[in-house]
């Protein structure tokens, strides 16, 4: 439980206002027909009402509701999601919920997803409040977890080394400690290692993936708070696991920001970095947004990063390049093919990605961007170009296709788009809120003290939308150059602002060939380094300087 008084930990501190901030948003709110807050997720209303119920218990806490009120509330919601487990021994998906219960949630289809992190975390939150409940809920919770634990659910091997492997191995160890079921306990301990190991040596396959990320932490630490004490050769392998998730976490951070490519991610993440609790409470580096689309069980559960993780995260002085190396995991294939990223992070902004493009679970995906610090209004903070792919719709800046070959240069990204006759020839931009210059084929920004040049070899119109600046444009074959400048790095050179800036970079140009082969060439401003792009087979040739872009140094 979270205590305020007397509190010299930020992070308790800043738990402590996670917890009350959502406490507050729960008790402001309607319940629905069925004594639900909310019919799109089931979990939400355990989230909620998990909060609202520690802020009553808590005294120390302050809030600005009746405490036996908002206890009572909380109480009827919990019930009200237990009782919609599907509690039938025998059945299809027994142990299981609905995910979406609209229009009426006793009637909605189960679903194999919530109770994969909600079954563990219920047992966390059984084990940390349930001195506080009611005989009626406790006993509720008891036959819950017994249910959850007799489905056995989490009873899977290890394949793919995803977030869903990740939960049920830290599900296997939680319910083994639980009902002091050995063998299930050694499975995950087993399962762990297997994990540990892999990911140490290959990297993890769903590189930058969002939200799902968090969910590995979230696992993880659920299973150090309920087993952490009973074994210390587990507790070691999970502080181990949770080192290495924060160290992965600290690689990709800037003031909130998630650099690099995502293997996938939900609208609230892309174009618009929107999952911050675990960050804002780790880090504390930056403004909360107001808005918190997936509160989860970040006020909970938390684990101190390491050192190395804290300095990365934090101590970003100079620029640094980071190269990463994993192995895709592609089910039946004897040799998973190897994925390179290559991010440029300065203290003001970050810029790279994956230099091969794979197929992704729903094509959810983002290649490449240049990210800034997020903002405490929630608007974008990406700016990125693709060509649309499958399931993309207007509006929605993800999912694009494999018509794209890039190359990732310190400040410089260049992307072509080496499209056929037969494809769509539409180019995507997103770029973050801030002051624009439109050109002929060129862009000139500055946002949020980074300046950015942007040429484009074909025309374009731009699109208000409601957190970004949408770039419209049109006849592929082609390509788009950017390149990203620091303020403070322009003002050296003598450049006072974003008029200047575009006089001077007018000049920098590149020259696009797209009448057989695709390409771009370009001479960098910083650096004045010749970058050369070349469309290939899947891969573009890479050329700085005239020497061919090397992958020896990218490691895990």
């Amino acid at each position: 439980m979270i205590h305020t008084q007397g509190l010299k930990s930020p992070y308790q501190k800043r738990q402590a206002e996670i917890i009350s901030l959502i406490a507050h948003n729960a008790e402001s709110r309607t319940l629905l027909e069925g004594s639900l807050w909310f019919h799109n997720d089931v979990r939400n209303n355990f989230y909620y009402a998990s909060y609202l119920f520690a802020a009553a218990v808590n005294p120390e806490l302050p809030v600005e509701f009746d405490r036996e009120q908002a206890k009572g509330t909380a109480e009827r919601v919990l019930l009200e999601v237990l009782s919609l487990q599907n509690q039938q021994l025998g059945t299809k998906l027994y142990g299981h919920w609905p995910l979406g219960l609209h229009p009426v949630p006793q009637d909605a289809p189960l679903n194999e997803l919530p109770v994969e992190i909600m079954g563990s975390l219920m047992a966390y939150f059984f084990q940390e409040y349930g001195a506080h409940f009611s005989v009626q809920l406790k006993m509720a919770f008891d036959h819950t977890l017994e249910h959850i634990y007799n489905s056995g659910f989490f009873r899977k091997p290890v394949v793919y080394y995803n977030h869903h492997e990740a939960k049920y191995t830290a599900a296997k160890l939680i319910f083994g400690t639980l009902f002091d079921d050995q063998d299930l306990r050694e499975d995950g301990l087993n399962s762990l290692k297997t994990t540990l190991q892999y990911i140490k040596s290959n990297g993890m396959p769903e590189y930058g993936a969002l939200p799902w990320f968090w969910h590995w932490v979230q696992a993880f630490t659920c299973a150090l708070e309920i087993t952490g004490d009973s074994d210390m050769e587990l507790k070691n392998l999970l502080c181990e696991m949770l080192d290495f998730l924060w160290n992965e976490r600290a690689s990709f951070y800037l003031k909130g920001a998630w650099v690099g490519p995502h293997s996938r991610g939900w609208p609230h993440d892309i174009p618009g970095d929107g999952n911050l609790l675990h960050d804002y409470i780790q880090f504390g580096d930056f403004v909360l947004p107001k808005e918190m689309p997936r509160t989860e069980y970040a006020g909970f559960l938390f684990y101190e990063a390491p050192a190395s993780a804290q300095a990365t995260a934090l101590k970003k002085r100079e620029p640094i390049e980071v190269k990463k190396l994993t192995h895709k995991v592609v089910p039946g294939a004897s040799e998973f093919p190897k994925l390179h990223s290559y991010t440029y992070v300065t203290p003001d902004f970050a810029a790279g990605g994956l230099w091969e493009r794979g197929d992704e679970f729903d094509n959810e995906q983002l290649r490449w961007s240049f990210s800034l610090p997020v903002s405490g209004e929630g608007e974008a903070n990406q700016l990125f170009f693709f060509h649309p792919g499958d399931y993309y719709y207007e509006g929605d800046p993800r999912h694009q296709s494999g018509h794209m070959e890039v190359l990732y240069h310190r400040n410089v990204i260049m992307a072509l788009f080496p499209v056929s006759s037969e494809d769509q020839d539409n180019l995507v931009g997103v770029l973050p809120k801030g002051k624009w210059i439109m050109h002929d084929r060129s862009l000139f920004g500055q946002a949020r003290g980074v300046y950015f040049a942007i040429y484009l070899s074909v025309p374009y119109e731009l699109i208000q939308r409601n957190k970004y600046i949408e770039v419209a444009a049109k006849g592929l074959p082609g390509g788009v150059v950017v390149e990203a400048i620091r303020s403070a790095e322009a003002e050296e050179q003598g450049i006072l602002g974003l008029e200047q800036f575009a006089d001077a970079m007018k000049k920098h140009s590149p020259e696009f060939n797209s009448s057989s082969t695709v390409k771009a060439t370009y001479t960098s401003w910083v650096g004045n380094h010749k970058l050369i792009c070349t469309a290939g087979s899947g891969i573009a040739t890479a050329e700085v300087d005239g020497a061919a872009v090397s992958f020896d140094n990218y490691t895990v």
